[in-house]
C-alpha cells in the first residue's frame, strides 16, 4: 500500500515545491512593480491602512486578491469547456501567477500581525514543515537524476559520444 502511495506523495510534493518557488520568484517582481507604480500617495495609505488594521482583519486582505481574480478563473474555465485550451491555459497561468505574487506581496506587508495570531503561526509553522518535508522527499531524487544526466554529459562521455557531438555541432554549424 505505502508503495503505490508514493508516487501521490512525490507528486503533491513537486506541487507545493512548484508554489513555493513561484511565491518566492513572484513576490520580488511584484515588489518592483509596486515600487514603480508612481501612485506613492495611494501605495502609502494602502500600507497605513493595512497596519492600523488588527491582526485578525488582514485576513480579510488575502480574499480580496481572491474575490478579484475568480472571475478571471472562471473565464479560463468557460474558456475550457468551450474548447479553447490554450487560451484558457493562458488565461489560468496568467491567474495563477497574479494571485500568488499579489498574496506573496501582501503576505509581506502583514505578516507580523498575521503572527501575533495563535492559530495563525502554528499554521505557518505546519506549512513550513511541509515545506521541509517535500524537499526531504524530492531532493534525493533531483540528486540522483542530476547524477544519471551528468553521466551522460559531455566531459564524462565516451569517445563515441563525443564524436557523435562533434559531428551534431559540425552539422548545426552548416
Amino acid at each position: 500500500m505505502r508503495r503505490l502511495f508514493r508516487p501521490f506523495l512525490i507528486l503533491l510534493a513537486l506541487v507545493f515545491l512548484f508554489e513555493a518557488w513561484l511565491w518566492s520568484h513572484l513576490a520580488p517582481v511584484v515588489a518592483w512593480i509596486v515600487a514603480h507604480i508612481p501612485l506613492r500617495a495611494i501605495k502609502a495609505r494602502v500600507r497605513a491602512l493595512i497596519d492600523r488594521l488588527p491582526p485578525a482583519a488582514t485576513l480579510v486582505v488575502f480574499i480580496v486578491p481572491v474575490l478579484l481574480l475568480l472571475p478571471l478563473k472562471f473565464l479560463g474555465l468557460w474558456m475550457l469547456a468551450h474548447g479553447s485550451w490554450l487560451g484558457a491555459l493562458g488565461v489560468l497561468a496568467f491567474a495563477k501567477m497574479l494571485s500568488v505574487g499579489v498574496t506573496a506581496f501582501i503576505f509581506d506587508v502583514t505578516q507580523p500581525k498575521l503572527m501575533q495570531m495563535a492559530w495563525f503561526r502554528w499554521l505557518y509553522d505546519r506549512v513550513m514543515a511541509g515545506l521541509a518535508w517535500a524537499h526531504g522527499l524530492i531532493d534525493p531524487i533531483k540528486r540522483r537524476l542530476r547524477s544519471f544526466f551528468r553521466m551522460w554529459g559531455p566531459r564524462r562521455a565516451g569517445r563515441t559520444l563525443r564524436l557523435l557531438a562533434r559531428i551534431r555541432r559540425r552539422m548545426q554549424a552548416a
